[in-house]
């Protein structure tokens, strides 16, 4: 399978620290890879450095569909289809929630446009009955499954996450995994940061671990979900 995403040798540096120190991974066509780690590990600063959202110095290359991301500004990469659901949400409160949808379609034309609206409420119903409901009004479950829609209508080529199950109810939880597979199923490749391990490892081809800015094991995730140092660290065994 081709690679859509690959992370070569990748440092970061936030003046003088250095918080991403060489990682390097891939994403395959088709797969969910997911970064797991305890809080600080670098998860989350990966993601907005390979979005390019983030002041500072890098070297290493990230290489997404045969163009180098380095140094190129977010909304070029968002045009390449490069989407990212960013931790907490961040949906817009004085929006409803078509609005808030269409937001996510802002690069495109055509007529294309209504059928991707048509499979978003597919995926989420509730997201249809509240069409016209402004996004600060909606549940935080709610408002995860708007996220992650905003950036479907992107129609992008890999879909980034971000903890989409932070300070949600079990339930919700369970229902936005569901979801994130049926994404993936649909044909979708997914890096998903996550700190509920267990559901990440749960639903992902292969799985890397990261602390303290670099990576310190690599496998398929259902390797990793069996491997007694990962149970002991990171999924409460």
């Amino acid at each position: 399978m081709a690679k859509i995403l690959e992370v070569k040798d990748f440092h970061f540096y936030y003046e003088e620290i250095h918080a991403i120190k060489g990682i390097s991974f891939y994403i395959e066509e088709g797969e969910i890879v997911t970064l797991i780690g305890g809080n600080g590990a670098g998860k989350t600063t990966t993601l907005r450095a390979i979005s390019g959202l983030l002041n500072g110095v890098n070297h290493g290359t990230i290489d997404f569909l045969g163009t180098t991301l380095n140094k190129i500004k977010p909304h070029k990469i968002a045009a390449l289809g490069l989407a990212q659901v960013l931790e907490g949400r961040h949906v817009f409160p004085h929006l409803t929630v078509k609005e808030n949808l269409m937001q996510g379609a802002y690069l495109r034309k055509g007529n294309e446009i209504k059928i991707d609206l048509e499979y978003v409420f597919d995926l989420f119903p509730r997201l249809r009955e509240r069409e016209k409901q402004l996004g600060g009004t909606l549940s935080g479950g709610e408002q995860q499954m708007l996220a992650v829609g905003r950036a479907l209508m992107q129609k992008p080529k890999l879909l980034m996450m971000d903890e989409p199950s932070l300070g949600l109810a079990p339930l919700i939880v369970n229902e936005i995994f569901e979801i994130i597979k049926r994404i993936n199923k649909d044909g979708m490749p997914i890096l998903l940061v996550e700190q509920n391990s267990n559901a990440a490892l749960s639903i992902a081809d292969r799985g890397y671990v990261i602390e303290t800015g670099e990576i310190v094991l690599a496998d398929k995730a259902s390797n990793l979900i069996k491997n007694e140092d990962v149970k002991k660290s990171y999924l409460g065994h």
